[in-house]
C-alpha cells in the first residue's frame, strides 16, 4: 500500500499545542488542524487520529523550554520526528504577522520543502548530566551573588576588608567576627552569612555528585582525555562534554567552533568583506567554559604535578596534542597581546583555536557504545 506523507508543524506551549498539516508534493494543502492540550493523553490521542497505516508522518516543532518529551515519545512509537533550531528557520523579508497557527503552518510547508536544520537531541542519560552540571552552574551564580549582596551591604556602612583574599578562611574569620552598631545590622550580617554558607555547601554537594556520576557515564573516556588540557579539571571537563555531547557529529572544527558561537560576524558584498564581533549563538555553557580554560595560556608552557596527574594512564597521543596546545596558545596570545589587541579580544580568539583541539581530541575518543 502506497502511503501518504503528511508534514506536520508544532507550535509547542506549556499549555497548549497548535497542529498544522501539508500534504506532501508541491501543490499540496497546507492547513491549520486545530489546537490541543499539551499532554501526551491528547497527543497520543493527535497521532491516532492524523496518522494510520496509510500515512507516513513526519513531525517537526521548535526547540524551547518543553524539552524534548514529545521527540521521546514519537522515537519510541516509531513516529518520524525533529527538532528544529529557532535561530535557523527561515524568516520572511518585511513586515509580518506572527501567530501560532502561522508558526505551525510555516514549520510544517518548511519541513516539507526540507529547509529546516534540527538540532542534536541528547538522550535522557546524556541530558541527566547535563541537567546536573547546569545546576551546579547555577548554584555557582546563586553563591557569587549572595556574595556580593554582603558585601555591597558592608560596603554601604563603611567596612572594607583589609586582606587580600576575598572570601578565604581569614576572610570568613574577619565577617563572623565583626561587631556592628546596631542589633539589627548584626542580625543581617548574619543572615547573609547563612545564606553563602548554603551556597557553598550547595556547590560542594553537587561537585560530588558530579565526580560520582560523571565516573558512571559512557562519556566518561571523553571527560578523562579532555582532563589533559591545560584549565580542564574534572568539572569544567564534565560540562564542556555534555554540553557538546559525540563531538564526532561535527565534520570539521569549523563546524563546531560556529556552533558555539565563536566565529565572527560577516556582512561581505563584492570586494569589500567586513567582518564583526562573534556571533555569540549556541551554547552558552561551552562557550563560558572554554574563554575560561583560555585564560591559562598566558602563563608558560608546562606540565604542573596535577596535570601530571590527569594525564596520567591516557594514550600518548592525548599528551602530545596537550603539549601542542600549551605551546600554540601561549605563542599566539603574547604575540596577539604585542600587536596591541585588547586582552578579552585576545582571550576569545584564544578560546577559538582552542574549541579546534577540543575537537581534534576528543576526535581520537573511541564513540561510546
Amino acid at each position: 500500500m502506497k502511503k501518504h506523507k503528511h508534514y506536520v508543524g508544532l507550535d509547542v506551549h506549556k499549555d497548549t499545542i497548535v497542529v498544522a498539516i501539508a500534504e506532501a508534493g508541491r501543490g499540496g494543502e497546507v492547513r491549520s488542524y486545530g489546537t490541543i492540550p499539551n499532554t501526551l493523553y491528547a497527543f497520543e490521542r493527535l497521532i491516532a487520529k492524523i496518522g494510520g497505516e496509510a500515512v507516513e508522518l513526519h513531525v517537526a516543532y521548535e526547540a524551547g523550554p518543553t524539552g524534548f518529551v514529545l521527540y521521546r515519545w514519537m522515537k519510541k512509537h516509531g513516529v518520524d520526528c525533529i527538532v528544529v533550531a529557532p535561530s535557523r528557520i527561515p524568516q520572511s523579508a518585511g513586515p509580518r504577522q506572527k501567530t501560532d497557527h502561522r508558526d505551525a503552518v510555516q514549520l510544517a510547508r518548511l519541513h516539507r520543502a526540507g529547509e529546516l536544520t534540527a538540532i542534536h537531541v541528547p538522550d535522557e542519560t546524556d541530558e541527566a548530566i547535563r541537567d546536573l552540571t547546569r545546576a551546579r552552574l547555577d548554584a555557582v551564580a546563586d553563591r557569587t551573588r549572595a556574595r556580593n549582596r554582603l558585601k555591597g551591604f558592608l560596603l554601604r556602612h563603611g567596612y572594607r576588608y583589609p586582606g587580600t583574599a576575598n572570601w578565604s578562611e581569614a576572610h570568613m574569620r574577619y565577617l563572623r567576627g565583626m561587631e556592628l552598631p546596631s542589633p539589627i545590622h548584626k542580625s543581617v550580617l548574619e543572615e547573609y552569612l547563612l545564606t553563602i554558607d548554603q551556597a557553598v555547601e550547595r556547590v560542594d554537594r553537587l561537585e560530588d555528585l558530579i565526580e560520582v556520576k560523571a565516573a558512571q557515564w559512557r562519556f566518561y573516556p571523553a571527560v578523562q582525555a579532555l582532563m589533559c588540557l591545560r584549565g580542564f579539571k574534572l568539572t569544567a571537563a564534565t560540562v564542556l562534554v555534555a554540553e557538546l555531547g559525540d563531538v564526532k557529529r561535527f565534520a570539521h572544527p569549523r563546524q563546531l567552533m560556529g556552533f558555539l558561537g565563536l566565529v565572527p560576524k560577516e556582512n561581505s558584498t563584492g570586494q569589500a568583506r567586513r567582518l564583526g564581533s562573534i556571533t555569540k549563538t549556541g551554547n552558552t555553557q561551552a562557550r563560558w567554559i572554554l574563554i575560561e580554560a583560555a585564560h591559562h595560556a598566558f602563563h608558560p608552557p608546562n606540565v604542573s604535578a596535577p596535570l601530571a596527574l590527569r594525564q596520567s594512564g591516557q594514550p600518548e597521543p592525548y599528551k602530545a596534542l596537550s603539549w601542542k596546545a600549551q605551546s600554540r596558545l601561549h605563542k599566539r596570545g603574547w604575540h596577539l597581546l604585542k600587536r596591541g589587541l585588547m586582552k578579552q579580544k585576545v582571550v576569545t580568539a584564544l578560546a577559538r583555536e582552542l574549541a579546534g583541539f577540543v575537537w581534534a581530541l576528543l576526535s581520537q575518543v573511541p564513540s561510546p557504545v
